[in-house]
């Protein structure tokens, strides 16, 4: 590991925390850790080198929050954890309670906005599916919440008798109960983010593009009427611009 110090970058999500290591210039290391095995987090940044400044997003709640203080706390470091604001870097933020916004959802708009620098929709696939719009200006103008692919699979499994969870793939006519869930899902999925693209029409701020991340992006990805940008985490990246500032 080099010796110049370097930025960690922290996304204490709704299932994991996703960590990465930033020199100013390249990414070195990535990790992540289930909510219910953080412990493991304390070995890998044992071996960190000089950290510069540590930046967080968490929305896994306050013992979770309270956890990482303390575990970072042994290695001599300090936290600086994203609270939505109603403006940042070059983004505003139209919510109309700014810190009722998503920590996660913030850093991401943060990422997209000097990604695309173009109209655009931000959809971040995990736990949930969020699908925010956000303007050429940097105008955030607000955005939707909706289960996530996983989610709406084990609502069905869970709340019927008959529809397990099975694999299945997309097919534009389904002929099996299995490819009949999955491409149902995903064009629930395709459908929020196709109402989204058709309200920012009616706006006058048509999206030119999809600014997509999570782990699921790469499912829905060939399905989108909208040129993508896939990142593989837009929170880290969002963290990141907050860390060099």
């Amino acid at each position: 590991m080099p010796h110049t110090p370097c930025h960690l970058l922290i996304d204490a999500g709704n299932t994991r925390v996703k960590w990465a290591l930033h020199n100013g210039q390249n990414w070195l290391d990535r990790g992540h850790a289930n909510l219910d095995a953080l412990d493991g987090l304390h070995t890998a940044w044992s071996a960190l080198p000089a950290i510069q400044r540590v930046v967080g997003s968490n929305v896994a709640g306050i013992a979770v929050k309270a956890q990482l203080e303390t575990m970072l706390a042994r290695h001599g470091l300090t936290i600086e954890w994203l609270t939505p604001s109603s403006q940042r870097l070059d983004v505003q933020n139209h919510y109309a309670t700014p810190s009722q916004l998503g920590a996660d959802r913030w850093a991401a708009l943060l990422a997209a906005r000097k990604l695309a620098g173009q109209h655009c929709l931000v959809v971040n696939l995990g736990t949930a599916m969020t699908v925010d719009a956000l303007t050429a200006s940097g105008q955030f103008l607000g955005g939707i919440i909706v289960p996530g692919f996983r989610l709406m699979q084990n609502a069905l499994a869970q709340g019927t008798a008959d529809l397990g969870r099975r694999q299945g793939h997309y097919q534009p006519f389904p002929t099996n109960t299995a490819d009949a869930i999955h491409g149902g899902i995903l064009q629930a999925l395709l459908g929020a983010i196709l109402r989204m693209q058709l309200e920012m029409d009616q706006a006058d701020v048509a999206p030119a593009c999809c600014v997509l991340s999570g782990g699921d992006g790469p499912l829905l990805q060939p399905h989108l009427s909208l040129p993508a940008i896939l990142v593989d985490n837009l929170v880290l990246e969002g963290l990141l611009r907050i860390a060099l500032e």
